[in-house]
């Protein structure tokens, strides 16, 4: 049953019970998450590699294919490799399109097992590369376990966007400033991310908050063989600003610093034209007044601004949007 009861769920037409588990599949060793956008083409080649590189470790999984509103075909195929594989496969279709990190928390809503695993649908992060993740976490006895990357196949756009956000991380948050959509985490800590009624979900802050045994597996990176990143720049540039009003308060400290530089350069300026008149007799000047009050107004919209930002965000978090809808969902 979904942690969120505000969200509404749609039946499968064809199969009214499909909401309720079917108890003849044992518990899962683990759940795999993989949020979906316009992925038709690789869908079919990344649940076959899991299901070997699984089979290999002798280890039991369950497939959480997460649509994500896409606009191809990806919910069909989705649908037919859930027919296929029934025992093995969660179907999920959002009734929009919400972004990765709420698509990853949906998953995560219906995930089993003691371990849950995150990964791309677009091939770009190897299956076979999932029992490094498995190695290090039981080297190192981590809550979490990132795969990273020497170098990532992404345009230079896309690696100089990443980058931001990464060293925006780790100055706003304290983190290490690195890793990536492809993890392994305990059941208990990711189930945790459940209680966050926020409609904009950024995961790795989330983790940050609940454990500080985080560890790293180096592992190889891919370019996508079917289809370019969905991440433009100008989506980095929403995610990194929707996360820094959403998650800290450093625009308001922002806007109090400013205000007091602004005064006591003002004040500064000021005297010295009270100083130039007395002693000087030099005219203080139409410029002089021109440019005090563009400076002082520039100011104040710009802080205006940035409290107009903060209150739309309140305002949203307050109308208790729930970070998900699910359309239908096939178990």
């Amino acid at each position: 049953i979904s942690r969120y009861p505000a969200i509404a769920v749609s039946r499968d037409k064809r199969n009214p019970k499909s909401q309720i588990r079917n108890l003849k599949f044992p518990m899962p060793d683990y759940s795999i998450i993989v949020p979906v956008y316009n992925s038709k083409d690789s869908l079919g080649e990344l649940f076959s590699r899991i299901d070997q590189t699984l089979e290999h470790l002798g280890q039991t999984f369950r497939l959480i294919f997460v649509d994500d509103g896409s606009t191809d075909q990806s919910w069909e195929v989705i649908s037919d490799i859930r027919q296929q594989h029934p025992g093995k496969v969660t179907a999920i279709r959002l009734a929009r399109n919400y972004g990765q990190h709420n698509a990853t928390l949906c998953g995560i809503a219906q995930a089993e097992g003691d371990h849950i695993i995150t990964i791309d649908d677009d091939l770009q992060n190897p299956p076979e590369e999932i029992p490094r993740l498995i190695e290090a976490m039981m080297k190192e006895d981590a809550d979490l376990v990132y795969g990273i990357y020497d170098k990532k196949q992404h345009s230079v756009m896309r690696n100089m966007g990443s980058a931001i956000i990464r060293g925006g991380s780790k100055r706003l948050f304290s983190t290490k400033g690195q890793g990536s959509s492809f993890r392994l985490m305990k059941s208990s800590l990711a189930k945790s991310l459940l209680n966050h009624q926020i409609n904009f979900v950024y995961i790795d802050e989330l983790f940050n908050w609940y454990t500080s045994h985080i560890s790293f597996a180096l592992v190889e990176h891919h370019k996508p063989p079917y289809r370019k990143s969905n991440y433009s720049p100008r989506s980095l540039f929403r995610m990194m600003s929707n996360l820094v009003i959403y998650y800290t308060a450093v625009p308001l400290k922002l806007m109090v610093y400013g205000g007091l530089i602004s005064s006591i350069i003002s004040f500064i300026v000021g005297v010295a034209f009270i100083y130039r008149k007395v002693v000087s007799d030099v005219p203080l000047g139409f410029t002089a007044l021109i440019v005090a009050i563009l400076f002082s107004t520039s100011i104040i919209l710009l802080s205006l601004g940035v409290i107009g930002e903060y209150l739309s965000r309140i305002y949203a978090v307050q109308n208790r949007k729930p970070p998900f809808a699910i359309r239908e969902i096939l178990k």
